[in-house]
């Protein structure tokens, strides 16, 4: 059996370059969000996608930066 990893999914709805390896996401939208979570970014992949809304969190200068 085959599996995809989040890199080869289809691509996110949102990428946000961010600095350092920790945000939070709440979807936005005001009360059209999720609640909060705290996401911490994998230093292999350079990014972290949020559970609820797929947002993608990118390290600035990581390796999934393509503006690095």
């Amino acid at each position: 059996m085959a599996t995809t990893t989040t890199a080869n999914a289809l691509p996110a709805p949102e990428v946000f370059v961010i600095d350092g390896h920790r945000t939070s996401c709440d979807g936005g939208g005001g009360a059209l969000g999720h609640p909060k979570v705290w996401l911490e970014i994998d230093h292999d992949t350079g990014f972290v996608e949020c559970g609820y809304c797929d947002r993608r969190f990118v390290e600035r200068g990581g390796p999934a930066d393509g503006g690095a």
